[in-house]
Parts: C-alpha cells; structure tokens; sequence
C-alpha cells in the first residue's frame, strides 16, 4: 500500500490504528516442532498418561519447558484423555474417616484382579500394595489363589520387607480363611476387613487395581500363565521405579521409599511429604 500511494510508515500506521513497533514487530517463538515430536513418542507407548504425567517425564529427560507449554501441545494434537464422569448415588453410606500413614509398613492393602488368557481361561492376580510408599510389594498369578497362596505370598514379602502392622482386605473367601487367620495372629497382624459392598474401605489398592487393569491387562495377550507373570512383574517394576506418581509429589514409589527410609534414621528427622489422595 505505501509503494501504491507513496506514503510514510506513519501515515500508514494511523490509517490501520497500528503502531510502527507492531507493523516492524517480528515474533520470536521457539520452534515446538522437537518437543512435540518427544511428547507424541512418550504418549505413543504411555497411552494413558495426562500431560501433568508427561510434563514429569519431559522434565527428568532435561527439558525446560514449562507445564503450560507441554499443556498447549498436548491439547493441540488433540492427546488429552477422556474421563468417565462417575454417576452419582442416589445414596451413601457415612464416609469413614480417612487413616492417615505415617511410616513405612504401617498399613499393606491386598485384593484380587480376574483376568483371562488368550484362549479364555481364568486369570487371577493377587496385588499388595504399601498404603505409605504406593509400592506394589507383589503381583501374584494363578488359575485359583487360595488362602495358602496368599499366606505364601507374604511369607516372601514379609522375608525381606518385614511385617506390615496392618493389612487391609475385603472380606473374599481367601482373606478370612484359617490359614490366613492363623498366619496373621503368629505374627501380631492385625486383618482390617472392609464393609460389605464398600470398595472405598480399601481406596488405595482398588486405585492400584484400575492402573494395573489399565496399563497392563488390558495392554497385553498373555499366552500363558508364565507368559503373564512375566509381562506383569516387568510392569511391576515398571510401575515402582520408573512410573511418576501424583500423590507422591511426582516421585516414583521407589524413589519416595528411598526417601522415606532416610528420613527415619536417627540423623534425619524430616519425613517426605505425601498426599492423601487414592489417585495414582
């Protein structure tokens, strides 16, 4: 338009309300096109991680970017995870009020996932999981778990952890047998039994249960019962030692274990924090 009319920068400017620093303005933004390319990759085999999640992994990896930017990104190619909305009761019991652990061991919380091998057979898993740390202490897998194969399961766990002081269990055929009863008395356990018909007794592993159903289930034919219990531990590990968790201010449950275990020595008298929500 000026070369048309021969007129100034400044009369054009004040035809157009523009100042001359925006008409000469030259934008400045990085190019995404790197950071984006590793969100994708990381949601590619994370399908279910949220961009908070991704923005964790980002971080631990060296990039700067801030959480907002990784939000544009995700939002812009369309990534960000649909949640069910939970349908409402249209009655509740009175919630309980909410325990809060304190120590390593202090409370263990253990239940049962079905599942099934390619050919349709029956798979079961027995999960344990710390309410404190949110490590998964084990992921057992059988056809039929019975109470001595839970009793055996502790047995290994408890051979090198130690003894939970408490464990919590719904109230299955297996957590209430003799073999369990007797286990526990011998070793000064106490069996927290939640209410019939309320899930939310026991919120910690139920969460771990939809994670583990989620991430590893639903993600994987197994073939076999070893072929399974192999792809499940290598979740397991997976899960305490590489994945972010949001209660734990994104630390991964080992690394929070970690923490919490030099926290208790008679030099250190300062405790990780930890959030009192079930999410993972």
């Amino acid at each position: 338009m000026r070369d048309r009319y021969r007129t100034s920068l400044t009369k054009t400017c004040a035809l157009f309300g523009m100042s001359r620093s925006l008409y000469r303005y030259q934008s400045v933004a990085r190019d995404s096109s790197a950071l984006l390319m590793r969100i994708k990759e990381i949601t590619s085999t994370r399908v279910h991680y949220g961009y908070r999640r991704v923005h964790v992994v980002l971080r631990r990896e060296g990039w700067r970017d801030n959480c907002k930017r990784v939000y544009r990104l995700y939002r812009a190619e369309g990534l960000s995870l649909r949640h069910k909305r939970p349908r409402r009761n249209k009655s509740a019991r009175l919630r309980q009020p909410k325990h809060i652990v304190t120590t390593i061991n202090e409370i263990w919380s253990m239940d049962f996932v079905a599942d099934a091998l390619f050919d349709g057979r029956r798979l079961r898993t027995l999960t344990v999981v710390d309410n404190y740390t949110r490590e998964c202490l084990a992921i057992e897998v059988g056809q039929s778990l019975k109470g001595e194969h839970v009793v055996e399961a502790l047995t290994r766990i408890t051979a090198m952890r130690g003894h939970p002081a408490t464990i919590k269990v719904d109230n299955g055929s297996e957590f209430i047998s003799k073999a369990m009863d007797r286990w526990a008395y011998e070793h000064g356990v106490e069996l927290d039994f939640s209410r019939p018909g309320t899930p939310t007794d026991n919120a910690k592993v139920e969460s771990f249960n939809g994670r583990f159903r989620q991430e590893c289930l639903n993600a994987h034919w197994f073939l076999s019962l070893a072929d399974a219990q192999s792809k499940i531990d290598d979740w397991r590990t997976y899960y305490n030692e590489v994945r972010p968790h949001s209660a734990l201010q994104w630390m991964t449950p080992a690394e929070f274990a970690r923490q919490a275990r030099e926290s208790a020595s008679p030099d250190n008298s300062t405790k990780p924090e930890i959030s009192t929500s079930d999410r993972d």
